[in-house]
């Protein structure tokens, strides 16, 4: 565990697990302080498991939660009341730790010199140039000064979407000067999620370094956004760093709103709550499957959009398959709890899905979306909204349930410019370039076509965004198009998967030929193809810019 001493009184870290907690105590510290807003990352723990963890050893907790980029003079000025009350030394972390330096060195503006600022922060291994240049402009950050980098191309975002792009743009032009924003130290395979909920896949299997996965010759920026410039063609950083850039790439993915749900982040992974929309819960999702005897399996599902809209649905099937061949089945009373009014949006596959329904004895509730859930009571309340009908509450009861969290743009996007009414990146859903902005684009979870959000959606895109990309730097306009693809597996059974594929509109796309795959009934063929072929590809391919079956359609460029 990395820990960066600032002074005597202080040191700050990137995030910690609950287990850390015990060696942060050994080593002395008597408080901690969080400045990372729980629900932020995939695999991190919520701060109050971190202070559960710390009133055991006697450590004294507070939270003061921060959103990336957005330190406002009223929260440094917090952090250093809490330095001078709270019991020393005190440990503060975020997901990097410079958050935590950033509050630092703002509450210490008054005291301390600049050059005393930068040297104690430079010695923990944090760049605080660009917050000096904060406190000396009085509040203000230029758009640009010498120090500040430049790129070809900037891409916001490590995940799927963000390195599948930077190895397509390279594919394509191997001299471009490109460089990817993401403070992420692990890459995930989410779609690897569901298995592990489901038995198939270890956790471990499914998440690699991110700097395992950065293409050679690509620049990492490990640092979050904090704004956008557009009209600067600058991007500024956690910190107040700034990048400049030629044309810029969006896609961060979106934000799981944990806090939507009242009480959830109280009672994820115990009380026979879980979700495998995170990384370390969806082993607890299994676990949870096969202790369960008998009783009520709750499952969500809530307003889209969301990532996967069938990955409610693949956890509750993986689920009843196991109890049915356990011969738990008959003991289990299965409720599907869905904010919308159908089974899947795309009709042709809804047959299919409703034999699996009848099959398990699944009760369907639509118009239920969770509001809030009660771990210790086992109980959760939905509002429903039916047509023509004045909304009502309602309480269930649970033995288990897997929550599907709400999810939106994260807060950097949806107060930028880029950001439609909705708060989503706005672009032209054919050539994926923003529909204000020509020297932008956009690609997977983040943006507003009308298209499902998946990683099979990012693989496609991402050879659009480079070849339009490229081809704007050749000073000709789009000459590839986005059809809307996206692929949901779903998962029935073990060993069988109705392999959803289709475009704009519902229009099915199979990849395959029908006698080999038919995708609007279950088939081994297509569990083959998730289990054992679509990991590596994933990471051996789309990730290192081999387009396999991602060729883009092309128009002519004017």
């Amino acid at each position: 565990m990395p820990t960066n001493k600032i002074d005597e009184q202080l040191s700050v870290a990137p995030q910690i697990k609950p287990e850390d907690i015990a060696d942060i105590a050994q080593s002395g510290f008597r408080s901690v302080i969080c400045n990372r807003p729980d629900g932020e990352g995939a695999d991190q723990p919520t701060f109050e498991e971190i202070e559960t963890a710390a009133s055991k050893c006697g450590i004294e907790t507070h939270y003061l939660p921060i959103v990336a980029g957005k330190v406002r003079d009223e929260d440094a000025a917090e952090f250093g009341d809490l330095l001078k009350r709270l019991p020393k030394p005190v440990f503060a972390y975020c997901r990097t730790g410079t958050r935590s330096a950033t509050l630092w060195s703002l509450s210490q503006a008054g005291s301390l010199s600049v050059a005393d600022i930068l040297a104690r922060t430079k010695t923990a291994g944090y760049d605080m140039a660009g917050v000096v240049r904060r406190i000396v402009n009085g509040g203000r950050t230029p758009t640009e000064t010498a120090e500040d980098a430049r790129f070809d191309v900037v891409i916001v975002g490590g995940g799927a979407a963000g390195i599948s792009v930077a190895s397509s743009l390279l594919s394509r032009k191997p001299d471009l000067e490109i460089s990817v924003i993401d403070p992420a130290d692990v890459h995930y395979y989410q779609p690897g999620w569901t298995m592990v909920g489901g038995g198939v896949f270890d956790a471990a299997h499914t998440a690699k370094t991110m700097g395992s996965l950065i293409p050679k010759g690509v620049h990492w920026i490990k640092s979050a956004v904090a704004a956008f410039e557009p009209k600067d063609n600058a991007v500024v950083l956690d910190g107040c760093r700034v990048v400049k850039y030629g044309r810029l790439v969006v896609c961060p993915g979106l934000k799981l709103d944990w806090h939507g749900v009242e009480g959830l982040v109280d009672t994820l992974g115990k009380n026979g709550v879980t979700s495998n929309y995170r990384y370390d819960l969806a082993p607890y999702t299994w676990q949870l499957v096969r202790e369960t005897q008998t009783g009520r399996a709750v499952f969500t599902q809530p307003p889209m959009p969301i990532k996967c809209a069938g990955a409610p649905q693949k956890a509750m099937y993986l689920s009843a398959d196991h109890w049915q061949k356990t011969a738990r089945l008959g003991n289990m009373d299965i409720q599907f709890m869905n904010a919308g009014g159908a089974l899947f949006g795309v009709k042709d596959y809804v047959p299919a899905l409703m034999d699996y329904v009848k099959r398990y004895g699944i009760a369907l509730n639509f118009f239920h979306n969770l509001v809030s859930i009660d771990g210790p009571a086992k109980r959760a309340t939905f509002e429903v909204r039916e047509a023509d009908k004045e909304a009502r509450q309602v309480d269930i009861e649970f033995d288990m349930i897997h929550v599907t969290p709400p999810q939106c743009a994260p807060d950097f996007i949806r107060v930028s410019p880029l950001a439609d009414a909705a708060g989503w990146v706005d672009v032209d859903q054919s050539t994926l370039r923003h529909k204000t902005y020509e020297n932008v684009w956009s690609l997977g979870d983040v943006m507003n076509a009308p298209n499902a959000k998946t990683a099979a959606a990012a693989r496609k895109q991402a050879p659009v965004v480079a070849e339009n990309l490229i081809s704007d730097i050749n000073g000709h306009s789009a000459t590839a198009q986005y059809d809307g693809y996206g692929s949901c597996p779903l998962t029935v059974e073990r060993g069988k998967i109705v392999l959803a594929e289709f475009g704009y509109g519902g229009t099915l796309l199979p990849s395959f030929p029908r006698w080999l795959v038919d995708g609007t009934r279950p088939t081994r063929t297509a569990w083959l193809l998730k289990e054992r072929i679509l990991p590596p590809v994933y990471w051996r391919a789309m990730l290192r810019g081999k387009e396999w079956m991602a060729k883009p359609e092309k128009v002519s460029a004017a």
